[in-house]
């Protein structure tokens, strides 16, 4: 719901489906009334351009639409098949920590030394990637708006069930970005988060 034009909207929809659903960061942030998403910003204009962008999601989403966001749990674990499945969005340590696919191996080996489940799904770098690490599936389900690995297409995580564990593929669909970045435009939000939706690097 960060960085688009209809939080409360998603929000809702997420509600009356009954998606199990967790937070993450910008949703912590929005649902508190925070001023800081927890966000790393490289550069002094990416951080005012952030700003601008929780200043603007503040002033449009709803009191319940931020109930619902605080509600939301840190992760939520569950199975498929007989695979335990542990859903976060960061990382199981924070939920704004950034797991790359280049950090040091000995990161992902100390995490799945810690981790209880066999797959470790997350998100928040933007950037999709699947590999095995310590007995863990390590999967990063990139992101369904805002990419940042230069394909605008919607990326998301596919886990299915073969024998006694479980394998993991990133999907790609195309979706009417064009409209979308029209709607962020037209909302007020900056111009180059309109930019990101539909322009491949």
């Amino acid at each position: 719901m960060g960085y688009g034009p209809r939080p409360n909207e998603v929000c809702a929809l997420i509600a009356e489906r009954e998606i199990p659903t967790i937070y993450g960061n910008y949703d912590y942030a929005i649902a508190r009334d925070l001023d800081d998403c927890g966000c790393a910003y490289i550069t002094a204009h990416d951080r005012e351009l952030g700003q601008r962008s929780v200043d603007w999601t503040l002033a449009h989403t709803d009191q319940a639409s931020k109930d619902f966001m605080r509600a939301l749990p840190f992760d939520l674990r569950f199975n498929v098949g007989e695979t335990a499945v542990h859903l976060v969005h960061g990382s199981p340590r924070k939920v704004n920590e950034y797991l790359f696919e280049d950090k040091p191996a000995r990161l992902y080996e100390r995490l799945a030394g810690a981790e209880r489940s066999d797959v470790l799904v997350f998100g928040h770098t933007h950037k999709p990637w699947v590999r095995e690490t310590g007995g863990v599936l390590f999967v990063n389900c990139g992101s369904v708006g805002k990419p940042k690995d230069g394909d605008p297409r919607a990326a998301f995580a596919v886990l299915e069930a073969d024998a006694d564990r479980v394998s993991a593929h990133i999907e790609r669909v195309d979706y009417d970005a064009a409209a979308v970045a029209r709607e962020v435009a037209d909302a007020g939000l900056p111009s180059e988060f309109a930019d990101k939706l539909v322009i491949a690097a």
